[in-house]
């Protein structure tokens, strides 16, 4: 599996560069956001609980120190990794149930940089009961895509500014979408168990949409989407293990697929790394490609890599973010 080891380090002294990151206190945005910041990144973690992320600064900060202790060679005094090279990490809020908290921390980021070099949007949700947030779209599709199209488009002229790249992390359930759904369909249906499968598919489907016609129109940015692996150690799957009484199957069946295919959160997080990155990725050659576990190059589905679809979800998304005031 790729070394992020291997990957170029920064010192914030004399060159700045810096990371947007949704999804960052636990999971492999946690290793995403450690291993950043050990390569000298600034590195924004955006999320809704304040006690969270800020645990999660003092936690990665805690780290990266006793990896760096770790690797310590007394006898020359030399780091593996060089503690004054570390860069810095920061809290912005973003509630991604809440279009206008979207907006809000796409400016406050606006307001702090004159460019973003790596914008990672990486938090989900997978696969919970059928919901409604207050901007009238399915909670999934919302959180999952929509929320990240709005966020990444209002950023989208900093990481211009220094040739960025945007790293959407999509899943290998976007297979279930097996023909082109229009994202109005709700699939608000019985049993819930199955039809929410599919909202997720629909969701993560049409973001690797977005990424596709985001390189498009914008050859200057490296725009990837990635599948991160089987991460099975994560509150993805906290509503199905805590369902009663079958909650323990569920469990279980998640503990043999883990032990079977599974890869750590830390191993998750190396696609991420590997794409936001690596110097070998260019946008003459990567632009709108979709990756796998660590960071290799794959396919997604026929569907996700149908452009006329990829237009349709994008000409919707921006239809219904001007509908409600967001212009795109």
């Amino acid at each position: 599996m790729f070394d992020p080891d291997t990957l170029p380090y920064f010192d914030p002294v004399s060159v700045r560069k810096v990371a947007v990151i949704t999804g960052s206190t636990g999971g492999i945005g946690y290793y995403t956001c450690l291993h950043l910041y050990i390569h000298g990144y600034t590195v924004y973690m955006c999320g809704k609980n304040s006690q969270r992320v800020n645990k999660a600064i003092k936690d990665i900060e805690q780290e990266a120190l006793t990896r760096a202790n770790q690797r310590h060679d007394k006898k020359h005094n030399w780091y593996r990794y060089d503690i004054k090279q570390f860069g810095s990490l920061h809290y912005i809020h973003l509630d991604l149930k809440d279009l206008k908290c979207v907006e809000r921390a796409a400016s406050k980021v606006m307001k702090l940089e004159t460019q973003v070099d790596v914008l990672i949007n990486n938090a989900g949700i997978m696969a919970i009961p059928f919901e409604k947030t207050r901007d009238g779209f399915e909670i999934q599709l919302q959180v999952n895509y929509i929320s990240h199209f709005l966020f990444t488009m209002k950023l989208l002229p900093l990481v211009e500014n220094c040739h960025g790249r945007v790293i959407s992390l999509s899943s290998l359930g976007h297979f279930l979408q097996y023909k082109y759904w229009k994202l109005s369909e709700q699939f608000n249906y019985f049993p819930n168990m199955v039809y929410t499968w599919f909202r997720y598919a629909v969701s993560k489907t049409a973001l690797i949409q977005f990424t596709k016609m985001l390189a498009i129109k914008n050859p200057g940015v490296l725009c990837v989407s990635l599948h991160p692996g089987l991460v099975m150690n994560t509150n993805l799957f906290s509503y199905w293990t805590r369902l009663p009484i079958i909650g323990i199957f569920f469990w279980m069946f998640f503990q043999v697929i883990n032990a079977l295919f599974g890869v750590t959160n830390e191993q998750g997080a190396i696609g991420t790394l590997r794409c936001a990155m690596c110097p070998s990725l260019t946008t003459e050659n990567d632009n709108g490609k979709y990756f796998t576990t660590g960071g290799i190059e794959s396919k997604s589905s026929s569907i996700a890599n149908n452009l006329d679809d990829a237009a349709t979800t994008w000409i919707w998304t921006v239809h219904q973010l001007n509908d409600r005031g967001y212009d795109i």
